[in-house]
């Protein structure tokens, strides 16, 4: 008799975060197709299902701590869902964002979840924008968080680093499998140098990220994300910077989810411009601009985000 294809072992994986009371539990979901997605689910069980879809690069727990705690709090069920080809996620290459979106309702009826909302950030916006798009009875709110915009199609926003690689797509196209192969090596082979690799990007990156990742909890969260995803799997950069150079497969100005982008003015990785255009031309949205605020410190405002989702918990009932 075949298997039923659904939430496999927990693999037992129940860890205190440290330093806190909240717990993960860590999950493999098989798809009809027998693809993995992994998974972390931060809160109580029965809280209201937030998907929260991890930046590029990220995994299934680049989820902030506060956002955790608070998730008690409120009633939330935080579920933190890896894309294809990083943590235990398995290798795949959809044609266009939307594609995700047929996923993500595969994964919600594996986890007997009718209605939820989602929290995109960073590379995780389009695929927010997306389950939005592909299942608008089902996502009754989704925040994003310094977001990316189209770079290709009657959408697209120019500055930026996407944009730029739009240029050499057909490039990006044939290099996709061999350097996300390349990228999951080096993580596997360089992880003992994390900490040094961190320490560097302190030094040299965005100076308006650095508050933010000289935090100890902020540090830890984002090293055992990247570190136990890059143990199994590294490849979803390669496909997402491939895929974030097309159309989307739908259009922003069709979304008649409720929205709310929350862009900081002082972002160098995602211009603001990208935030104030999507919320310009969806239907249903709102634009918060953190003044003085760069990428990461987007991640500050998970608690907002979650209180707006909240709000819209009944609104959208039928």
């Amino acid at each position: 008799m075949a298997r039923r294809p659904g939430l496999l072992a927990n693999n037992a994986v129940m860890a205190t975060i440290p330093d806190s009371d909240t717990i993960w539990r860590n999950s493999t979901v098989e798809l009809a197709q027998g693809r993995l997605l992994g998974i972390a689910e931060f809160g109580p069980a029965d809280g209201f299902p937030v998907l929260w879809f991890h930046g590029t690069p990220g995994a299934r727990r680049q989820v902030p701590p506060q956002a955790v705690s608070y998730s008690h709090e409120v009633g939330v069920r935080i579920i933190g869902v890896e894309r294809p080809g990083v943590g235990r996620s398995s290798p795949h290459r959809y044609d266009r964002v939307i594609d995700w979106s047929a996923d993500v309702a595969e994964l919600l009826d594996r986890l007997d979840i009718d209605r939820f909302g989602v929290i995109g950030l960073s590379g995780g916006g389009p695929y927010a924008l997306a389950v939005c798009a592909g299942l608008p009875d089902r996502a009754v709110a989704a925040a994003i968080l310094g977001g990316v915009a189209p770079a290709s199609g009657p959408e697209r926003v120019p500055g930026g680093v996407v944009p730029s690689l739009r240029l050499i797509r057909p490039l990006l196209d044939a290099l996709a499998e061999p350097t996300a192969r390349l990228m999951s090596g080096a993580l596997k082979i360089g992880g003992p140098f994390a900490n040094l690799a961190f320490d560097v990007y302190m030094t040299l990156g965005p100076r308006s990220d650095r508050a933010l990742l000289a935090r100890p909890e902020m540090r830890e969260m984002f090293l055992d994300d990247l570190l136990s995803a890059g143990r199994i799997s590294f490849r979803a950069v390669a496909y997402d910077t491939v895929l974030f150079t097309r159309w989307w497969g739908f259009d922003i100005a069709d979304v008649e989810v409720p929205l709310y982008f929350w862009h900081g003015d002082a972002d160098l990785v995602i211009p603001l411009e990208h935030g104030r255009r999507m919320a310009a031309i969806a239907p249903y949205s709102q634009l918060s601009v953190v003044p003085g605020e760069g990428h990461l410190a987007m991640l500050d405002v998970a608690e907002e985000a979650i209180d707006w989702i909240l709000s819209h918990r009944t609104d959208r009932q039928s």
